[in-house]
C-alpha cells in the first residue's frame, strides 16, 4: 500500500473508511442482525454502497476527480438522511413518510436505532462527514 503524501489524499482514504464503515454497518444491521431497511434505509444504502466503491478506486489510482463522481451521492444520501431524521424527531408528519403497509416504518423509534444511537442520525453523520472530507480535498498529487 502506498504511503499517505498528501492532504487531498488523507482525506479521500478518510472519506473511503466512513464509507466503507457504513457500508458494512447496514450489511450487519441487515444481513445479521436480521433488522428489514425501512424505504428510506434503502434510498441511502444505494447513495452508500456505491460511495464505497467509487471512493476506493479513485484512492487506488490515486484519483483527485472521485470527488466529482461521489459528491452527487453524497448530497442526495444527505437530503434523504435529514429527511429521515425528521419523520424520526417527529418534525415531519408521519402521514406522508414513504414507507409501505408491509415494510417497518422510517420512524419506528425501537426498530430504527442500533445501541442507543438512531440510524437515520448515524446515516446522515456519514453522509456529513463524507461531504466534508471531499470539500477539504485541496491540492494536487505529487
Amino acid at each position: 500500500m502506498r504511503d499517505i503524501s498528501s492532504r487531498a489524499e488523507a482525506a479521500l482514504m478518510l472519506a473511503f473508511l466512513l464509507a466503507l464503515t457504513a457500508t458494512l454497518g447496514a450489511l450487519f444491521i441487515g444481513e445479521v442482525m436480521g433488522q428489514m431497511p425501512c424505504t428510506l434505509c434503502w434510498y441511502q444504502r444505494i447513495a452508500m454502497f456505491p460511495l464505497t466503491v467509487i471512493l476506493g478506486v479513485a484512492l487506488w489510482r490515486g484519483d483527485d476527480g472521485g470527488r466529482a463522481y461521489a459528491m452527487p451521492l453524497v448530497i442526495i444520501g444527505l437530503v434523504i438522511a435529514i429527511w429521515h431524521s425528521g419523520l424520526y424527531l417527529g418534525l415531519i408528519p408521519e402521514a406522508i413518510t414513504p414507507c409501505t403497509e408491509n415494510g417497518p416504518s422510517c420512524s419506528d423509534k425501537a426498530q430504527m436505532s442500533i445501541l442507543g444511537l438512531p440510524i437515520p442520525y448515524l446515516s446522515a453523520a456519514a453522509f456529513l462527514a463524507i461531504g466534508f472530507c471531499l470539500l477539504n480535498m485541496k491540492g494536487s498529487r505529487p
